[in-house]
């Protein structure tokens, strides 16, 4: 019996998602299904295509790193999964891809203001961009000081990873997370397209101004809220 198939058919669902959402080209990019109960997650193997992937191919791996099942090596990325599952509590899915208008962002090395009631609604502050790793962390462990780096950041400025749910790493590009691996690459995209908006709003008005707080607030507040009434109450 294969206690994780449930996490391993997670995860692979995900990592479909990224070329459906035109998130990625090739093997550009990864998403990984986190169970706190177990501790360990599973996660794209490095380099192999998307449409070569079936379940059994996510690999298992705990958050010290140590490899529990899979005929591959994990992605590359996986040190950089490893930090943000042990330092922001509560997420159970990360995606990592290098989608164009996201990473035309992290490479000018600028953080995305709220222009408008898109990005109000996923987020009530700005998309953070870390820092450039420095030579330091390079001569460490790349992956592993890439989380670090986006941890510095959320606790630099205070912000709260369950709220901001997207971060930019400098000459590098996305990650995005969420209570589930669905989630997370939900958040890449609305991620891609709130960039692809936010360049062109300023092609159009290089002076264009965050949008009012008080707007920013409602529109967050509406969906996210105690009081909050965007969507339905229940499903079928």
């Amino acid at each position: 019996m294969d206690i994780y198939k449930t996490l391993r058919e997670e995860a692979f669902e995900a990592n479909q998602e990224i070329p459906r959402r035109n998130l990625a080209i090739y093997t550009w990019g990864n998403v990984s299904a986190y169970d706190p109960g177990k501790g360990v997650f599973a996660i794209k193997p490095s380099g192999v295509a998307y449409e070569s992937l079936c379940p059994q191919d996510m690999v298992l791996v705990d958050l010290d790193g140590t490899i529990l099942d899979g005929a591959y090596r994990p992605s590359s990325d996986t040190p950089t999964h490893r930090v943000l599952y042990r330092e922001f509590s509560g997420i159970r899915g990360i995606c990592h891809t290098h989608s164009t208008y996201a990473v035309a962002w992290a490479q000018a090395r600028k953080s995305v203001p709220v222009l408008g009631t898109t990005h109000a609604d996923h987020g009530a502050q700005p998309i953070p961009c870390t820092e450039v790793l420095n030579e330091e962390a390079l001569r460490n462990d790349y992956e592993l000081e890439t989380g670090n780096l986006i941890v510095k950041t959320y606790r630099k400025d205070r912000m709260d990873p369950a709220h901001i749910t997207m971060v930019l790493v400098a000459g590098h590009g996305p990650f995005t997370w969420g209570k589930n691996a669905a989630e997370s690459v939900y958040h890449g995209a609305v991620l891609e397209e709130i960039c692809k908006m936010a360049l062109l709003t300023l092609s159009l008005n290089p002076a264009a101004e965050a949008l009012p707080g008080h707007i920013i607030r409602k529109h967050w507040e509406r969906k996210h809220g105690s009081g909050a009434y965007y969507g339905q109450a229940i499903s079928c």
